[in-house]
């Protein structure tokens, strides 16, 4: 049976709404996404509104798609689920019906607005739906926001710059707005190789873009126009930035360049060039990739947009800071890069000083809850054993899951959690999860490629390795196990033992092993003598014997034989590998 006419025609009037909202319309990706969910679903055809068929259908992968390994509908789906929010806070407050997408499904609801629910019985519409007479689906792109927004590129940077040109703030007003939350304003590269043949994958990078730093909880990613920038300059924070780009043809390179300009003062603080063969930079999948190497530098604790809050909190001292989230965000980022007691005791201070709605934030949650469990301190949390640790952090994780279950930062920690207990099969399926949600997230590729080749599996670790290792800024030491492991195996034993001593500066327990099985390979005695001493040293170590310490760490049989015969070779006896000493 049709669904009664006046209710078909207001759900489509308000698709139609929304499909005219600058802020979906100006992302042909996401309008397909939405009306096609829509129409699916008006049409009686909500079997069919699964993971594969909206990317093979609206984003145009192929047959063999995964949706396992690939996260674009979910990823896509969340941006949307974000922007509905937005829409229905704002320009959509009074409609009458309002669409929404449940976390979790990509079939959507039609919710009558509060004001209209007394008179509408039931609220959530039981919509009937006939294939017949559904409208047909739009499948072309809506480019002319595309084509608008290359034409005025040139002039948008230029007036923007202009206007926020001027006297640099005062120290106060400076350090108050570095320690928000920045936000980046994205607009479309222009495209200097459109005579190019194929002709470059430009069109929806900056899209492509925001998609992927939405997925860090400490940065606002916004698509702009010029006149939305140009209104919005009178009161931009200090932390506030412009990305924008060309793209160019360098014989047979596309160059795409990425420039990053703070918006009070119109300085460019960052810039970074990817090139792309030409054939490559054709093929739909190269914005992926473009997106996701800028994002492992934007996105990055260490990188440009947080550049101004780490230098001010290291420069100020901690009473003197007005406590926020994002700042015990940066903490804890902090914290991540050196595992030192310090940082974990500063960070867990800040987070027990925020406001409540701030402390039960499902970031706050997921953060307290490795601190609880990776720091033996006094200093975390009232309970005085570690199975008590254990246990609130459990407690924890699992809050921080169910207040946002799509956040790679949350699963991210407990895949930490689970490899810290030697639950390994669970921390790589967490890992999996995490490093799905946010592709660009340096330190989850840089944990998981360590979990991946401890247990044997080098060379699926390699990309994710190399990737937090060569392309996310100031990589920290952790980053640093799998390239010496790398190294090793490929014999570029200088590089070996260059990682190896970069590594040891974070794991005392492997480090200092692999800069001695390095140096071993070179001959470098000197090497060796400086290392021994900190692996006899280790207290772990001493209470269980060393090699049945790492075998709760290492699954892969093969890298524990070679540990056990350069341990031997060094003249370390048997009974001190195997047993306490």
């Amino acid at each position: 049976m049709t669904a009664p006419v006046p209710q078909r025609e207001t759900i489509l009037h308000a698709l139609e709404q929304l499909l005219r909202w600058p802020e979906i319309a100006r992302s042909p990706q996401l309008s397909r996404f939405l009306e096609y969910i829509v129409q699916r679903s008006l049409a009686g055809q909500e079997q069919s509104i699964k993971a594969y068929s909206i990317a093979v259908d609206v984003f145009g992968r192929g047959p063999d798609f995964d949706p396992q390994a690939d996260p674009i509908v979910r990823v896509q789906a969340r941006r949307l689920r974000s922007l509905l929010d937005d829409y229905y806070r704002g320009p959509g407050l009074q409609d009458a019906l309002q669409i929404r997408l449940p976390i979790g499904r990509y079939i959507p609801d039609f919710v009558v607005a509060e004001t209209e629910a007394a008179s509408i019985e039931p609220v959530l519409f039981q919509v009937a739906r006939a294939s017949q007479n559904a409208p047909a689906l739009r499948v072309g792109p809506t480019v002319s926001l595309y084509v608008l927004a290359v034409i005025v590129l040139g002039a948008a940077m230029a007036t923007y710059a202009l206007s926020t040109w001027g006297p640099r703030q005062q120290m106060a007003v400076a350090s108050i707005g570095a320690l928000q939350r920045p936000t980046i304003n994205i607009v479309e590269f222009q495209n200097l190789a459109a005579d190019v043949q194929p002709p470059p994958q430009v069109a929806g990078l900056a899209i492509e873009l925001v998609t992927d730093l939405e997925q860090f909880e400490n940065v606002r990613a916004h698509y702009r126009v010029a006149s939305e920038l140009v209104a919005a300059a009178d009161d931009l924070p200090v932390n506030d930035f412009v990305l924008t780009g060309i793209v160019r043809a360098d014989d047979e390179l596309i160059q795409y360049s990425a420039i990053l300009t703070e918006s009070r003062t119109g300085s460019v603080v960052w810039n970074q060039t990817l090139s792309v063969p030409a054939s490559e930079a054709a093929t739909p999948g190269v914005l992926d990739k473009v997106s996701k190497s800028f994002s492992l530098v934007l996105g990055s604790a260490r990188g440009p947009l947080h550049a101004p809050a780490r230098h001010l909190m290291m420069s100020i001292a901690a009473d003197e800071i007005d406590t926020n989230l994002y700042l015990c965000q940066v903490m804890f980022d902090r914290y991540r890069e050196t595992g030192g007691d310090s940082d974990a005791v500063r960070a867990s201070a800040c987070f027990a000083a925020l406001p409540e709605v701030d402390k039960q934030s499902w970031s706050a949650l997921a953060a307290n809850a490795s601190l609880l469990a990776e720091y033996a301190g006094p200093n975390i949390a009232g309970e005085s054993t570690a199975a008590d640790r254990l246990r609130l952090a459990d407690v924890t994780i699992q809050r921080a899951i169910a207040l946002d279950p799509i956040s790679g930062f949350v699963w991210e920690q407990q895949a930490r959690l689970h490899e810290g207990r030697g639950n390994l099969e669970l921390a790589r399926a967490d890992f999996a999860a995490s490093v799905q949600l946010n592709p660009a997230n340096a330190d989850a590729l840089a944990a998981f490629a360590r979990l991946l080749a401890l247990a044997g599996r080098l060379t699926e670790a390699e990309p994710m390795a190399r990737e937090a290792a060569e392309q996310s800024p100031e990589p920290p030491p952790w980053y640093f196990g799998v390239p010496t492991l790398l190294a090793l195996r490929d014999g570029d034993l200088a590089r070996a033992v260059e990682s190896a001593e970069r590594y040891a500066q974070a794991d005392r327990e492997l480090g200092p092993i692999l800069a001695i099985i390095a140096a071993q390979r070179t001959g470098d005695r000197a090497v060796v003598n400086r290392y021994l001493p900190q692996v006899l040293d280790v207290s772990t170590f001493r209470t269980r014997g060393v090699l049945p310490r790492l075998r709760e760490r290492i699954g892969d049989d093969k890298l524990i034989d070679t540990i056990r015969a350069s341990l031997s070779q060094a003249g370390v006896p048997w009974a001190t590998m195997t047993r306490p000493f």
